[in-house]
């Protein structure tokens, strides 16, 4: 039976803890030759740099080959075939596939139909589930722990897809907390809030944070998303409502680290990049080694 990796409930806590492990090894041993002879697609509908290059690089360190597009203006959907059509037709190509789509549910509806795994790079505002992964690496990398913490989510909490698949993963382990930073038309949706209420997991919810910010274990800022707003002048209202600076960081915990799905605009800035508690481009790094972990673990080769 094909397993496929769309949303982050479709592992459970023990997967978690093994690709976290298995994580660990590929960081150690990058170059495995798992994937000699098999082809991956990797089929991008919306533009990604990270995620979409941190997958080819754990494919080819894996010793796979990559089939697929970068730009849906270079396949035939510009010419009005299907999602159905093009996933029949790839999945008889390639051995597995790797998918971002703006639109929510892309990914399932992929499953779905494909007969082999589908693993969601993105879908629309939804979910994220492979940088939650990457997440939960670099936060147990730098706390030595996934119990007991103390998360702040800070900018766009309504689109973030990452911070929904984070929220749902961490719930998973022992008392967790969460503070949610957003103006009122970016707030957590009332959906997940329910979500931690029926778990019994405390969540707080502030307009600022520069006068709590010493609790944290973990600073997760987020970009306010230009291309999820219909309406261009509810984007410049909130576009740069919080800027974490380095003298924000002066009374937080000395383990605290600032993570960031990227790319960022304003959010963090530059002045942050030195300070020893910034972790965002190291996070990016272990993307790599979890996405490397993630494909073992779906085709079983690890």
């Amino acid at each position: 039976m094909k397993k496929d990796l769309i949303s982050i409930t479709d592992f459970t806590k023990d997967e978690y803890l093994k690709i976290m492990k298995l994580a660990a090894e590929f960081e150690a041993n990058p170059n495995q030759e798992l994937l000699k002879g098999k082809v991956i697609a990797s089929l991008f509908f919306e533009p990604s740099t990270r995620t979409r290059l941190s997958f080819e690089t754990a494919i080819s360190r894996l010793g796979g080959r990559i089939i697929g597009f970068a730009d849906p203006d270079s396949s035939s959907a510009t010419k009005g075939e299907t999602l159905h059509d093009t996933i029949k037709m790839v999945s008889n190509y390639a051995d597995l596939i790797v998918m971002r789509h703006p639109l929510e549910g892309a990914a399932r509806y992929a499953a779905e139909i494909s007969p082999v795994p589908v693993i969601n790079a993105g879908d629309g505002s939804n979910q994220h589930p492979t940088q939650t992964l990457l997440d939960m690496y670099s936060i147990l990398k730098t706390q030595k722990r996934l119990d007991n913490l103390n998360i702040f989510m800070v900018g766009d909490l309504k689109y973030g897809r990452t911070v929904h698949s984070l929220l749902m993963a961490m719930s998973e382990f022992e008392n967790p907390v969460f503070n949610f930073i957003a103006p009122q038309i970016l707030e957590m949706p009332e959906e997940y809030k329910l979500f931690l209420r029926e778990k019994g997991i405390k969540y707080y919810e502030h307009k600022e944070f520069t006068d709590i910010v010493s609790a944290a274990d973990i600073i997760y800022m987020t970009r306010v998303q230009k291309e999820r707003f219909s309406d261009p002048i509810e984007y410049e209202q909130v576009k740069n409502v919080y800027i974490l600076r380095n003298a924000m960081l002066e009374k937080t915990k000395p383990t605290v680290k600032v993570l960031h799905p990227l790319p960022r605009v304003n959010e963090i800035h530059t002045d942050v990049d030195t300070n020893e508690k910034a972790y965002y481009f190291e996070q990016a790094r272990n993307g790599v080694f979890t996405r490397e972990a993630i494909i073992s673990h779906i085709m079983n080769l690890k």
